[in-house]
């Protein structure tokens, strides 16, 4: 799952403020299921903030094709302002648009908007961030500090729950949910917890307290839950290891986390680009970085922008914004021992990234 999205805005304002683990013995994760052929791979673009110019391309993997602005061709609009994520969820693709504060619903096959739901309060902008799933429910987090809780059938908002300042990033491991509350607005007192909520009861259970300005969350097969914060962005970011039986914090330590990056967990893996702009390969096993240069052969990322992994093939997917200046923005494909199989231009800052099966 992350990327903190307007990361050219927010890293722009923190510039002007600021400018002993040991091996696990774990019970195994089961197997992933059978292999499904894919069709594509879309790239949601968040463009420049404040210019409402976010952008959805898709690349076909038959035609070896890649479709510019495919939402705008299908449903003659755009997308909106500062595309923030985007996941599929059976037949449906879920896009947060974080400044025009909606959720598009797309056929996930053909990009055709479903519904466009407003996410606001009374007329004030909740400004949609993350979304996952559980069951036949979206949860959907927003600045405004809430979880909506979305029903996949109706497409009806059935309950918003409360829960810290700014959450980002969320994971469900077992049978929770698990936000990290940033209060990445506010540099000088960010928040410093992460939400627990039962996803039986829909609602919150407990805080767990972590260094300041959580954002980055994920989950191995282990047990282990991963939370990167970040601080004032004037030190290295911190790893958080919590324990999803007790949500208790097993251990916190320095980690080279770029801005933003996923901290992208598959298998026995996760994968992260450092502020050297290296993929790297850490072991959540042993809880140490495993390959420190992922990318093999002569390809130099500029800006990595964004991770996803297939995990059937062992593929991992980089997205690079090349520039914030509003320059079109490359995917990069490499298999699994790092080589680079091909790469496709994208739009303005390309931020999620997302396999449709056939």
């Amino acid at each position: 799952m992350n990327k903190l999205k307007l990361r050219s805005f927010i890293t722009a304002a923190a510039l002007t403020v600021a400018f002993t683990s040991c091996h696990k013995d774990r019970v195994e994760p089961n197997p992933v299921n059978p292999v499904a052929e894919r069709a594509g791979v879309y790239i949601l673009n968040e463009g420049s903030f404040n210019q409402n110019n976010s952008t959805l391309t898709y690349y076909d993997y038959t035609t070896k094709v890649a479709i510019d602005d495919i939402f705008s061709k299908v449903n003659s609009r755009g997308l909106g302002d500062t595309g923030n994520d985007a996941q599929i969820y059976g037949s449906k693709m879920y896009i947060t648009v974080n400044v025009s504060s909606t959720l598009e619903v797309l056929n996930a096959k053909t990009a055709r908007s479903i519904k466009q739901i407003k996410m606001d309060d009374n007329g004030t902008d909740r400004q949609p961030r993350y979304v996952v799933f559980n069951k036949n429910k979206a949860f959907i987090s927003s600045y405004d500090g809430t979880i909506a809780v979305l029903d996949t059938a109706s497409l009806t908002i059935e309950k918003y729950i409360k829960v810290g300042r700014n959450p980002e990033q969320m994971v469900i491991a077992n049978g929770k949910l698990y936000v990290a509350n940033s209060g990445g607005l506010d540099l000088d007192t960010p928040d410093k917890t992460v939400s627990v909520i039962d996803l039986n009861t829909l609602t919150e259970t407990k805080k767990i307290e972590v260094p300041a300005n959580p954002t980055t969350i994920s989950a191995d097969g282990f047990g282990d839950v991963y939370v990167v914060s970040y601080g004032n962005y004037s030190a290295s970011p911190k790893l958080t290891i919590i324990d999803n039986k007790t949500d208790v914090v097993k251990n916190t330590k320095d980690i080279d986390l770029g801005y933003g990056s996923e901290f992208l967990v598959s298998g026995d893996v996760a994968y992260y680009y450092s502020d050297a702009k290296k993929i790297k390969v850490y072991d959540v096993k042993t809880e140490t970085v495993k390959t420190k240069s992922f990318i093999s052969g002569n390809v130099t990322l500029a800006i990595p922008y964004s991770l996803a992994i297939d995990n059937n093939t062992g593929e991992l997917f980089v997205g690079d914004a090349v520039s914030y200046t509003g320059s079109s923005g490359l995917l990069y494909a490499f298999d699994k021992t790092g080589k680079m199989e091909y790469s496709v231009k994208t739009g303005i800052n390309p931020g999620a990234i997302v396999l449709v099966n056939k």
